[in-house]
């Protein structure tokens, strides 16, 4: 159990997940993403009016059962697994973020950014339900999720996902150069 209760490498976990897109091509002829599948559990259960969500979700019943698995995965790991391994944070990354007002380090997130009592506060509500709505609304502008343009697009040699994955790197840093630090002096 110590091999799955610990960190893999990159240059073994980065393989793995690349050596995905062309297994996933080869075996059912389809391309690895997670975003659409949304649209998949709305269409078959919620069965909106809008003409969005009025197509053959059927034929794309693969991906229900891809994201099954993640969430059956994860529950499975947090049940079997003792202790789950620990991020490691560096020292300098904890300095900066306890110099913005963050001082709860005791969990994977930062309790007093990420938690039910911080969502009720104008910091939690930008960060939490603010970021869920412009990842949300981003997956959807650029017609597709990070791991569906980083992994399987660049892969494939398509030119809009390495447009995407550069802006999704460009994005990352200046939120959390320049507008996370704001957010964190409210």
């Amino acid at each position: 159990m110590d091999f799955f209760s610990s960190f893999w490498p990159w240059y073994v976990t980065g393989p793995l997940i690349g050596l995905y897109v062309p297994v996933l091509y080869l075996l059912v002829n389809r391309h690895f993403g997670v975003s659409s599948t949304f649209r998949d559990i709305c269409a078959a259960f919620i069965r909106p009016t809008a003409r969005y969500f009025q197509y053959d979700w059927k034929a794309h019943r693969w991906r229900l059962v891809f994201v099954a698995g993640i969430a059956f995965g994860g529950f499975l790991a947090s049940g079997t697994l003792k202790t789950a391994p620990q991020g490691h944070v560096s020292a300098q990354t904890l300095s900066v973020l306890a110099s913005l007002g963050v001082r709860d380090f005791s969990s994977l997130v930062p309790a007093d950014l990420f938690s039910w009592r911080s969502l009720l506060t104008l910091r939690g509500i930008m960060l939490i339900a603010g970021g869920g709505f412009l990842v949300g609304f981003g997956t959807r502008y650029a017609e597709g999720c990070t791991s569906g343009h980083s992994i399987h697009g660049i892969a494939t040699f398509q030119r809009a996902s390495l447009i995407a994955t550069l802006c999704f790197f460009i994005g990352g840093l200046i939120s959390t150069y320049f507008i996370l630090p704001l957010i964190l002096q409210l």
